[in-house]
């Protein structure tokens, strides 16, 4: 009796080893598996406890990453061949675009009939709006090749009053007189100034499209942009598709589609989020940029 109590005892400890030695394995691979998908790094996964089944599950999770990082690699390199691509491209068609226009300068200073007339508009119209999706193009893909950004105390009331006065003829053309709230208390953050100017810039832009003669702008004192206007041309689907990479609205036939993708390009490589409402036929944009660290 006594010794199969022994024997039993001997069993139970021997168990009990093994299924500590199973569990601190089983914990090696999350934990490591956890760090290599947090890391960029081509190391595999290793556990130090003789487990068969734990150094099958390993070597069964190590191939895994071998797919996974080699599909990323083939991912990462057509993303970069095609920003390549669209930069040579917008590069190449800067030339050609800027001979044309200038051809259509010195046609305008001969004698045409009306019909001429006529075409000769048409044909600059679309030239300008070529070159503007080609600059756009090009802004783009520079702005997605891992630009770095460089933090520095911005004042945002200060920024935002320099949008609003850089865009003063095209708001003025288009009989939009903004209503601007900007707290007298200075808002001030850690971005990139030139590129939180190309972020306002992009959203007043997108707003003198589509908006009916107004445009409400507020800075809060938690560090809140709001632009607001009247726009009966969009739906909540199409505003939910704002921010899209080429999305065009049908009515906005010189839209190309990229400055609100690249607005949020750089507001998130910032740290900040900008979004989009469509509430009874009004248009608001949201950009906010959080204290440091918050």
């Amino acid at each position: 009796m006594i010794i199969l109590c022994v024997i039993l005892a001997l069993v139970c400890v021997f168990l009990g080893v093994k299924l500590f030695c199973l569990q601190r394995g089983i914990d090696e691979v999350c934990e490591e598996f956890q760090e290599k998908m947090e890391e960029d790094t081509n190391t595999l996964i290793t556990v130090s406890g003789g487990d068969r089944r734990v150094r099958r599950l390993a070597a069964q999770i190590n191939g895994q990453l071998r797919l996974l990082r080699k599909e990323r690699r083939t991912l990462q390199n057509g993303d970069l061949e095609l920003k390549e691509a669209v930069t040579n491209i917008s590069h190449d068609l800067r030339t050609p675009l800027t001979a044309i226009c200038g051809y259509l300068d010195l046609l305008e200073r001969e004698e045409k009939s009306k019909n001429v007339n006529r075409y000769l508009k048409m044909i600059r119209d679309r030239s300008e709006a070529l070159k503007k999706l080609t600059e756009e193009l090009f802004q783009y893909s520079v702005i997605t090749s891992e630009k770095d950004i460089v933090l520095e105390e911005v004042i945002l009331n200060r920024v935002l009053e320099e949008c609003v006065s850089v865009y003063y003829g095209a708001l003025k053309k288009g009989g939009i007189v903004p209503e601007i709230t900007i707290p007298e208390e200075k808002i001030v953050r850690m971005l990139d100034q030139d590129a939180l100017s190309r972020v306002l810039g992009n959203v007043v832009s997108n707003a003198i499209k589509y908006s009916q003669g107004d445009l409400e702008i507020t800075l809060t004192s938690e560090g809140e942009m709001i632009f607001s206007n009247q726009a009966p041309l969009l739906d909540e689907v199409q505003v939910g598709r704002l921010f899209e990479r080429f999305y065009t609205v049908t009515s906005a036939a010189k839209s190309t589609g990229l400055g609100l993708s690249i607005a949020r390009t750089l507001t998130e490589s910032m740290g900040g989020e900008i979004t989009a409402q469509y509430v009874q036929g009004k248009l608001c944009i949201r950009v906010f940029f959080p204290e440091n660290g918050d």
